[in-house]
């Protein structure tokens, strides 16, 4: 009898207990809830179309008639560790010596009772705009360097065009066959740190390197000479006497041409004055300690990169690969680096001669 009882007993139908999971779902569903609720129905009627929990449709309701919508509204979460006073003090501290690590910052802050993981004073500080980044490389700056900076940028900075594309190039670099351009980071799971191919092999003396010359004008690249040995103001006078005026007649640079140089000893000594005298050779008055009003620069950074992508084995292969991929730069990056030479004099006013992007 029993049984017959229980196979005769109708099955409630089940309620959704839990809401969809997406989100544009589940709005609409509230949507719906309260479309319904303003037609006139209750919360049993309700609860009965839509197959929710009364509950839910109750919580629904009461959320619209309190803020006014169904959607989810930011929630306040845990309470931050860093207390406003504690965030003034982190700001004011690494504004002041940008070079204040993390642990330091920690430190700092247990000192006003407040104890927080040196991430998450990394994570405070990024969302204040402070980010951890590796500090670019500058020359040093003495007051007669920024003085002689300053000088060089106005009296030059309306100069014609045409001057600067007769003006030749010229400078000289160390070219690594292991060196510090090759990749910082790399990608690796954890205990492969010292497979072979997550490694940066070094060699004592960094494994050899290329002492290379070169000059260019905004009409593309001139001669690139190898020096060998000790560079001297007898060598640098060669490497002039030998490269300069073939690379300006390569260069079809006019009559009115001028030298760059930068004021190393070599290049201003006695007799490396005379020397560029005696073969009138007109030069460019040059502010000590800024390579970055030199766009040669950018230039021997090109070379760089694609020298190292080729992955040279020996200093022949280094030498070698320094001459072809010099000769393959292209005319055109000459050709712009020149038009926009005036933009480098607009920088190096703005900062006041100081440091700048070039």
């Amino acid at each position: 009898m029993s049984c017959l009882t229980q196979r005769s007993r109708p099955k409630a139908p089940q309620k959704l207990d839990i809401m969809p999971r997406s989100k544009e779902i589940q709005e609409q569903m509230r949507t719906k809830v309260i479309e319904i609720y303003q037609s006139g129905k209750g919360y049993k009627a309700i609860s009965k179309a839509l197959g929710l929990q009364r509950t839910t449709v109750r919580a629904i309701i009461h959320k619209w008639q309190q803020h006014g919508t169904v959607v989810n509204l930011p929630r306040s979460g845990r309470p931050t560790k860093i207390t406003p006073r504690a965030q003034r003090q982190l700001i004011r501290e690494v504004t002041k010596d940008p070079r204040t690590t993390s642990k330091e910052l920690q430190a700092s802050l247990a000192s006003i009772k407040v104890s927080v993981h040196n991430s998450t004073i990394r994570k405070r500080l990024g969302k204040n705009g402070l980010h951890g980044r590796f500090p670019r490389r500058k020359p040093l700056l003495s007051k007669k360097n920024i003085r002689a900076r300053l000088n060089f940028a106005k009296k030059h900075l309306n100069d014609c065009q045409d001057f600067w594309e007769n003006t030749l190039w010229t400078d000289e670099t160390k070219v690594e066959l292991f060196g510090r351009q090759m990749s910082r980071y790399i990608w690796r799971r954890s205990n492969t740190a010292f497979q072979t191919k997550n490694i940066i092999p070094t060699v004592k003396y960094g494994g050899g390197s290329v002492m290379v010359w070169g000059c260019f004008a905004a009409s593309g690249t001139g001669r690139l000479a190898v020096i060998n040995g000790t560079m001297n103001s007898t060598v640098y006078q060669n490497i002039l006497k030998e490269n300069v005026r073939p690379s300006v007649r390569q260069l079809k640079l006019k009559r009115s041409w001028v030298l760059q140089q930068d004021n190393d000893p070599k290049h201003t000594s006695k007799s490396t004055s005379e020397w560029l005298k005696n073969n009138k050779m007109k030069t460019l008055e040059w502010p000590s300690q800024s390579p970055d009003l030199n766009p040669i620069e950018m230039l021997w950074h090109d070379l760089k990169k694609a020298v190292h992508a080729r992955k040279p084995a020996n200093k022949a292969e280094l030498q070698q690969f320094c001459k072809d991929e010099w000769a393959k730069i292209p005319p055109e990056r000459c050709k712009r680096l020149i038009a926009s030479y005036r933009k480098c004099l607009i920088a190096v006013i703005a900062a006041k001669a100081g440091p700048t992007s070039y």
